[in-house]
């Protein structure tokens, strides 16, 4: 069975409720999980979303910030919120879906603008929920089936931006986050599935700021949008892109969609 999962940032789903079918129109995915909502659960587009054909919603929301849902074709199972670093802000929800497999919709916090825990309190606070995940990971055991997506916010390679010298001192590509995504990574064993599909050595993208006019002429892009899959799944990954027409739609998301297929 074919199962095309997509993690897309979709920073205001009740703004791009109209982007989000035109997502389902072109690509037919599965499952699509989506985080940045930006909206309490209970005003979450639900029959909205239900009629795009997509009325199984594992939802996680809170007022104006943050937030993460999972949607899908199929019933979905086994629906748990998790909390970190103390604060309830709405940034990690998982659920069962088709083929068995756990799949985790996460939103790790950007980190504001300077690359200093002492100073930047939203930097401690990125770095304190990469500790907290790596733990957590390394003690989760027992099931085989896993994928996890979400907005990391952070490009680990030096091909996942598009300037490694001129971004190392920047938030999101700085060494201890590269050192944070890694450990994170290792703690679980994932793989991850998209640079399984496209070599390492290629550029790769997922994100381009609004400040370029033109963003596509600028380039200046980072991949900070990922899927990782436990090594069990490694061999049903098929495909993997990053579907950036949807950076050119009217009112866009700065993110563009992510997809991975796979053979469950």
């Amino acid at each position: 069975m074919t199962f095309r999962l997509v993690t897309w940032n979709i920073n205001s789903v009740r703004a791009r409720v109209g982007l989000l079918a035109q997502l389902a129109q072109a690509l037919n995915p599965d499952v699509i999980c989506l985080q940045e909502i930006k909206v309490e659960n209970d005003k979450f587009p639900t029959d909205a979303i239900t009629e795009i054909g997509y009325g199984h919603q594992a939802v996680f929301g809170m007022k104006a910030y943050h937030g993460v849902a999972t949607l899908s074709k199929q019933p979905l199972t086994k629906e748990v919120r998790h909390n970190w670093c103390g604060k309830d802000d709405a940034r990690h929800i998982a659920v069962t879906v088709a083929g068995n497999v756990e799949l985790h919709n996460l939103y790790i916090p950007a980190g504001g603008d300077v690359p200093d825990p002492a100073l930047n309190d939203k930097f401690a606070h990125k770095l304190q929920f990469f500790e907290e995940q790596t733990a957590w990971w390394s003690e989760q055991k027992g099931r085989s089936r896993r994928i996890l997506v979400g907005d990391l916010n952070v490009a680990p390679l030096e091909t996942d931006v598009w300037s490694h010298k001129q971004l190392l001192k920047v938030v999101s590509h700085t060494p201890i986050e590269v050192e944070h995504y890694a450990r994170m990574e290792a703690a679980h064993g994932w793989v991850d599935a998209v640079r399984h599909v496209i070599p390492p050595a290629d550029t790769l993208y997922s994100w381009w700021s609004y400040r370029a006019r033109d963003w596509r002429a600028s380039n200046k892009g980072r991949r900070l949008d990922h899927v990782w899959v436990t090594p069990a799944l490694k061999g049903a990954v098929k495909d993997a892109f990053v579907y950036d027409e949807a950076r050119d739609w009217e009112k866009a998301s700065d993110h563009a969609p992510v997809v991975v297929d796979l053979d469950l």
